[in-house]
């Protein structure tokens, strides 16, 4: 199971989660570079995720929307504000209505994702951070670290079913 430890923290207003992958760096990091591999991990199993735009670039643009088991539709951006392949992106999360609007109902968070070698592949550690206790709070309240759990753990099968 790649996630080894999960820290939401009101305080510091985070969201970290560190997993593990028998896959090296570079691997991993084109899961997150190709929409279509993308797809098949990001989100939990029941609620797949469809990218429409996929720019990881600086100042790039992602859009996807998960599926849920009774087919609604849940959209969502990145703003991409750095990268440095194959060791880490950095990008605003946030929630987006149909036309991938910004929700400002919902909270965004900064987030960096970021991959480091190890004796047995890739240790990744992906950090949310929100601009307050009740932003991060509603999206643990949502189910975040459940969804994200699930979405992670899904890397290592796709990666030793070859893909």
């Amino acid at each position: 199971m790649p996630v080894i430890d999960v820290k939401p923290d009101l305080d510091n207003l985070t969201l970290t989660i560190t997993a593990e992958f028998a896959a090296p760096v570079e691997r991993v990091w084109q899961i997150y570079a190709d929409p279509r591999q993308l797809e098949k991990v990001w989100g939990p199993p029941t609620y797949p995720a469809t990218f429409v735009d996929h720019d990881l670039a600086p100042g790039g643009r992602v859009t996807y929307y998960m599926t849920g088991p009774e087919g609604e539709k849940f959209a969502g951006y990145w703003q991409v504000t750095a990268v440095d392949e194959p060791r880490s992106f950095s990008f605003d999360d946030g929630f987006a209505d149909e036309d991938f609007n910004p929700n400002p109902d919902l909270p965004v968070s900064r987030n960096v994702y970021s991959f480091a070698s190890t004796e047995s592949g890739t240790r990744a550690t992906y950090t949310s951070t929100f601009a307050s206790a009740e932003g991060l709070q509603t999206v643990l309240d949502m189910g975040v670290v459940e969804g994200s759990t699930l979405a992670i753990n899904q890397i290592d099968e796709f990666l030793a079913a070859g893909n």
